[in-house]
């Protein structure tokens, strides 16, 4: 036999032996998770469920689900074990700050442009207010008066308008 004919089944062999090694990894990496659960640590379940581990047994996990609510699940059921932070973080939304000392992010950008200075360029052009052609209230209020009275004589002009012609019906012609 040629040995490029047993090229294409050497490389499939190859490949299934490493997919079922890393396979065989990640299932002895779970085991050893669920081996190491104690009682008062935060999982996730495989349906994600969170819950606290209340009592471990051999192939079973009593779980603490919330007030009176107790579940017993097995081991391979136990989809993570979280770290206490995380647990805290997703379930109860407590943020643990790690970086105290970090500076804080705003979240609009209206605290970039303040400034504490009080005098200088920027102060000046602050108090230099530039008229964009709004009106005050009391402007506006009595435009808006003086609006209405225009409309409501207009309104009666076109009243009186209408009542000075002569009104025809359908059955009325001039013509005949």
């Amino acid at each position: 036999m040629n040995a490029f004919t047993l090229l294409p089944f050497i490389v499939l062999i190859a490949a299934m032996f490493l997919m079922t090694r890393s396979a065989k990894k990640k299932q002895q990496q779970a085991a050893s998770m669920r081996n190491e659960m104690q009682p008062g640590s935060g999982v996730r379940t495989i349906g994600g469920m969170y819950a606290t581990v209340k009592e471990v047994n051999e192939d079973t996990v009593l779980l603490d689900a919330g007030p009176g609510v107790d579940l017993l699940f097995a081991k391979n059921a136990i989809g993570a074990v979280l770290t206490d932070d995380e647990y805290n973080r997703i379930v109860h939304g407590v943020e643990h700050d790690l970086k105290s000392d970090a500076s804080v992010v705003p979240d609009d950008a209206s605290s970039l442009t303040e400034s504490d200075e009080t005098d200088g360029p920027a102060a000046a052009a602050a108090d230099d207010k530039i008229e964009l052609g709004k009106k005050d209230a009391a402007e506006r209020g009595d435009d808006a008066i003086q609006a209405a009275e225009d409309k409501a004589e207009a309104a009666q002009a076109a009243d009186a308008k209408a009542e000075d012609e002569p009104k025809k019906t359908d059955g009325d012609s001039d013509a005949k």
